[in-house]
């Protein structure tokens, strides 16, 4: 059962979500490679994150090791998608799962694993 919000609601959702996911995708990335790696993904995450984590720079305490700091920026989309945008859209909480995003993603393999006949 989903909410019937106005188009630009879940455009702007999407982005922050994969913005969010991007930089968690960085930090796990970064568990198995360098940040200067050659390794084509590595790269995308990194040359994508670099302008966020530079703009969230006077937000980042400086005791946050350095590979850490892309999931202190996620966390600010997080909190921005489940505490601001319900507030700006009139609703008190939204709970869990009810990211648009997630939520497609969720139906999607739902319908997927429903689907397979064993």
């Amino acid at each position: 059962m989903s909410a019937n919000f106005h188009p630009l609601v879940y455009i702007i959702d999407y982005i922050l979500g994969v913005i969010m996911w991007t930089l968690i995708g960085r930090v796990a990335m970064n568990i198995f490679q360098k940040e200067d790696s050659q390794f084509f993904f590595m790269k995308v995450f990194v040359k994508f994150t670099n302008p966020l984590i530079r703009l969230f720079k006077p937000l980042t305490p400086t005791f946050i090791i350095q590979p850490l700091v892309p999931l202190y920026v996620a966390w600010f989309f997080f909190m921005i998608r489940f505490y601001v945008m319900p507030w700006v859209l009139g609703y008190s909480v939204m709970g869990m799962l009810s990211f648009p995003l997630e939520s497609e993603i969720s139906r999607q393999i739902y319908q997927f694993f429903n689907s397979i006949k064993f």
